[in-house]
C-alpha cells in the first residue's frame, strides 16, 4: 500500500522535483501540494495524507506554525521537516510543534524516502549533522528548563528572544523569514501578553526572564 503525501513548499520547481523523485523511487502517492502554510493546513485536513513533507520557510504562517496546527488537528498525520535550513532553534522549535523527523533539501532520495517511511511508521528521523546536535542536546546533563512566557506563541517567543538580543524589526524578519509587517503584529500581540507598553519595557521583562543573553 502506498504512502500518501502531501509536499508544502513556496517553489514550485522543488515540489515538481519532489514529486517526480517520489514517482520514480515508488511506494508514493503525492495526493496534494501546497505552497503556503495555511493552504498547508487546509490541504492536510482535507486529504488526511500519510506524511507532510514540511519546508520551514513560507510565506504567510511558517512551517513550524503549519505543524502545530496539522498535528494538533490531525495526530495520526506525520510531519517530516525538509529544509535548507539547520539552526538548532528551528530544529528544536519543529521538534516541540510536533515533527517526527528533520532533513535538508540535499539528503540522498534514499535517506528522504527512508526518512518518510520511517516517520510514517512512528519513528523519529533526522539529517546526520541534526541527528548529532540532538543527541548531544538529549544526553546534556543539565535539568530541563521550562521556557519562559509560556502564553507566548513559538514564533512570538522566537521574535521576543531576537528583540531581547538587539535585533531590529527588520533583522528579525530576515532571520525568521517574515515580512517586516508581520513581525510589527506579533510584537504588537507580544507586548499585549506581556502587559508592556514599548519595545524597552518589552526587552527589559524578556531579559529578566532569561532571553536574549
Amino acid at each position: 500500500m502506498s504512502i500518501r503525501v502531501l509536499l508544502v513548499d513556496d517553489h514550485v520547481l522543488v515540489r515538481d522535483g519532489l514529486a517526480a523523485l517520489l514517482d520514480v523511487i515508488g511506494g508514493f502517492e503525492l495526493v496534494g501540494e501546497a505552497g503556503t502554510g495555511e493552504e498547508a493546513v487546509k490541504q492536510a485536513q482535507l486529504l488526511r495524507p500519510d506524511v507532510v513533507l514540511m519546508d520551514v520557510r513560507l510565506p504567510d504562517i511558517d512551517g513550524v506554525e503549519a505543524t502545530r496546527q496539522i498535528r494538533t488537528a490531525l495526530p495520526e498525520t506525520a510531519v517530516l521537516m525538509l529544509t535548507m535550513y539547520d539552526d538548532d532553534a528551528t530544529v528544536f522549535a519543529a521538534m516541540r510543534a510536533g515533527a517526527q523527523g528533520y532533513l535538508l533539501k540535499d539528503a540522498d532520495p534514499e535517506d528522504l524516502a527512508g526518512g518518510i517511511r520511517a516517520v510514517t511508521a512512528g519513528q523519529a528521523i533526522f539529517g546526520p549533522g541534526v541527528a548529532q546536535r540532538m543527541l548531544t542536546y538529549l544526553s546534556s546533563t543539565q535539568p530541563t528548563v521550562d521556557y519562559p512566557f509560556p502564553q507566548l506563541t513559538e514564533r512570538e517567543r522566537l521574535i521576543l528572544e531576537r528583540l531581547a538580543a538587539g535585533r531590529r524589526t527588520a533583522e528579525i524578519a530576515t532571520e525568521l523569514f517574515l515580512a517586516r509587517k508581520t513581525v510589527s503584529n506579533q510584537l504588537t500581540s507580544v507586548f499585549a501578553k506581556l502587559g508592556v507598553a514599548d519595545r524597552a519595557e518589552a526587552v527589559l521583562k524578556a531579559r529578566d526572564g532569561g532571553l536574549g543573553r
